[in-house]
């Protein structure tokens, strides 16, 4: 079930920053540039965070 989530979230964030990529070509503003390009690195740790979390769930479960 966990990943059933994280794999929506990966959609949503990936929708958004490819979004935000777009608009900020056709802006030219580099404030899209920026919020894309954090929104990718906390997505990352979140990622990471929820894929220790499983891992280490598993192992235990062992």
């Amino acid at each position: 079930m966990p990943l059933l989530f994280l794999r929506f979230y990966l959609l949503i964030v990936g929708l958004a920053i490819v979004g935000a990529v777009i608009v900020g070509v056709l802006l030219k503003d580099k404030r899209w540039f920026r919020f894309a390009w954090q929104l990718f690195k906390f997505s990352l740790v979140l990622v990471l965070v929820i894929a220790a979390a499983i891992a280490i769930g598993r192992i235990i479960l062992l």
